[in-house]
């Protein structure tokens, strides 16, 4: 039995100036959902790095339907991780002649998708010929008899008559 591999797409965003552990909590809401699902999560999480994240999964998502003719909303986000990229170092001045160290994190946002594994489905069963044969014919139900109409009231004539 011949095993079809997953077909994996993916997009990564470099050097983003953002931290790493801010972006790995928006990150982790994302992880294992379909496309349109991560969508809709990342349109409502207010903070900063989902932005930044939404580009990487609409990039994603546009190098599978370019490059792999697949639909982007049957993939499903099959892994996203954020590593961290260098630390910009800048100095501030304190007081006394002093100076403070500055730390400007990147960070490296990286979407991967996949395809959904669907079981197929079943076909429905065929009616079995021999079933039917044997079955009788069934009496087809009897008629029901019409109600006979029923006259308007005397009184509605005689009003009319008189009027």
């Amino acid at each position: 039995m011949a095993t079809a591999e997953r077909q994996e797409v993916q997009a990564v965003a470099k050097w983003v100036r953002m931290s790493p552990r801010k972006a790995r909590l928006v990150v982790e809401h994302i992880r294992g959902r379909s496309v349109p699902e991560a969508r809709t999560v990342l349109a409502f999480t207010q903070r900063a790095a989902a932005r930044e994240i939404e580009k990487v999964l609409r990039s994603a998502v546009a190098n599978a339907e370019a490059n792999h003719n697949l639909v982007g909303d049957d993939l499903v986000v099959s892994a996203a991780y954020v590593d961290e990229g260098p630390v910009m170092k800048r100095w501030r001045a304190r007081a006394r002649g002093r100076a403070a160290r500055i730390h400007k994190p990147t960070c490296h946002i990286t979407v991967k998708l996949a395809e959904v594994e669907r079981a197929p489905e079943p076909a429905p069963p065929a009616p079995e010929p021999e079933a039917q044969a044997e079955e009788a014919p069934k009496p087809k139900p009897a008629a029901k008899k019409a109600a006979p109409k029923r006259k308007a009231p005397a009184k509605k004539k005689e009003e009319e008559a008189t009027t």
